[in-house]
């Protein structure tokens, strides 16, 4: 897709299942900084990862994961659009593209086509298993990029908080055919993130060692963290808001209506959903035109004048000279909101002030970092991105069902498993 990868929406997964018996979980073997090991359940704990990356100009935000035994670091791309975590894979490789690290080599535990894992990942009435003995895949992504590929279990080498380590061994996609997307990020692979069963923070419950909840603190100057489980944050000073219950692929607050400077718009039932594998967030059609025309009158009579020579984004303007930050410019734009309906009869808002959807190309002008999603195949689904969720916590909580964001300083680990904000 070129501008952000945008996975969550029109995800396809097609997987060939097999009928093999079930396989058991395995335990996960728990081994403390002194060497000695023991089985416990963490599940007060949480798991936490530093954040590389922007969302300009890298244009993405990853983690380092180590995978296998002897562990190995692997660079993924981390995203709640979607929920099966894949490496390019050594099986042989029909077709991979660049990346930092060296193929992943897999081991000979397949998951079995019978495996509730790879049930999951397929949609409803369509099971087959052609080979038995394991779990064929294939995951289409919105940019046209795609994987091929079969599950694998492997160990994951991770860490608590509280510094004790733990060796899960976990479901992966072992990728032997990738086509790369319109939006290409040269990594090793994809950290799945969302709601589903098949995804990292679910199989880490299923285990009893981690709640079901993914947070991340995207940094506005690059940078950040991604966590599992509930012990980084202090949940009364979290704004929350319902998951959907009829758009359970994704994490989606439900409808909501646009609002400028504070009032609302015409802009109403935008179906809405936050991907952390998309760097800019993505209106449809109607209410992106809605938007420029509100943004141009605003700016109309002012020293910014529209730069199509700048070619960063669709829609960038330029100053008497360049601008260093959106700081510069801040004073020239208003501040957007999301307003969610919730229960009750007042409306959850998720505010989203210049800096959420402004970046400074490298020509200093400044540029909107949101987009028409209509264009690039999104029809009337709109997504919240990297951009606007930056410098603050957004925590998907699959056991509650809700969503909650909250301002947060994302350029600093946590160190301490409650209170952080």
């Amino acid at each position: 897709m070129g501008k952000g990868r945008m996975s969550v929406l029109l995800l396809l997964l097609f997987l060939s299942f097999c009928s093999a018996s079930d396989q058991k979980w395995r335990k996960a073997m728990i081994s403390t900084d002194k060497g000695s090991s023991m089985m416990m359940n963490r599940v007060g704990s949480s798991i936490l990862f530093p954040i590389h990356g922007n969302v300009y100009p890298t244009g993405y935000y990853n983690v380092t994961i180590s995978i296998g035994q002897p562990p190995k670091p692997y660079f993924l791309d981390l995203d709640t659009g979607s929920d099966l975590t894949w490496l390019q894979c050594d099986a042989p490789c029909v077709h991979c593209v660049e990346a930092p690290h060296p193929l992943y080599r897999p081991t000979n535990d397949l998951v079995p086509c019978k495996d509730p894992l790879c049930a999951a990942l397929h949609p409803p009435g369509d099971y087959k298993c052609e080979n038995p003995e394991q779990c064929d895949y294939e995951v289409e992504y919105a940019d046209g990029g795609s994987s091929l590929g079969v599950l694998v279990r492997d160990v994951f080498s991770l860490n608590y908080t509280n510094g004790i380590r733990l060796s899960p061994r976990l479901a992966l996609g072992c990728g032997y055919d990738q086509i790369p997307g319109s939006s290409y990020h040269p990594l090793d692979g994809i950290l799945g993130l969302g709601r589903g069963k098949a995804s990292i923070v679910s199989q880490l419950q299923s285990q009893g060692l981690v709640r079901n909840v993914v947070g991340h603190c995207l940094s506005g100057r690059g940078g950040g963290f991604l966590f599992f489980g509930d012990g980084l944050y202090d949940s009364s000073r979290v704004t929350w808001t319902s998951m959907s219950q009829e758009l359970t692929k994704y994490y989606s607050p439900g409808i909501a209506e646009l609002q400028f400077g504070g009032k609302a718009t015409s802009v109403k039932n935008l179906i809405v959903v936050f991907d952390s594998g998309s760097s800019y967030t993505y209106l449809n059609s109607q209410a992106y035109q809605t938007l420029t025309v509100l943004l141009k009158k605003e700016l109309s009579g002012r020293s910014l004048k529209e730069a199509p020579e700048d070619q960063t984004l669709p829609l960038c303007w330029k100053g008497r000279k360049p601008f260093k930050n959106v700081r510069d410019v801040k004073k020239y734009f208003k501040t957007l909101a999301l307003a969610f309906a919730s229960s009750s009869r007042t409306k959850t808002q998720f505010e989203l002030p210049p800096e959420a959807y402004l970046i400074i190309s490298n020509k200093g002008n400044v540029c909107l970092g949101i987009l028409n999603g209509t264009q690039v195949g999104l029809q009337n689904l709109n997504v919240i991105g990297d951009i606007s969720m930056q410098d603050r916590m957004v925590i998907y909580d699959n056991e509650k069902q809700v969503i909650g964001w909250a301002p947060a300083n994302c350029d600093q680990l946590p160190r301490s498993t409650t209170g952080y904000m």
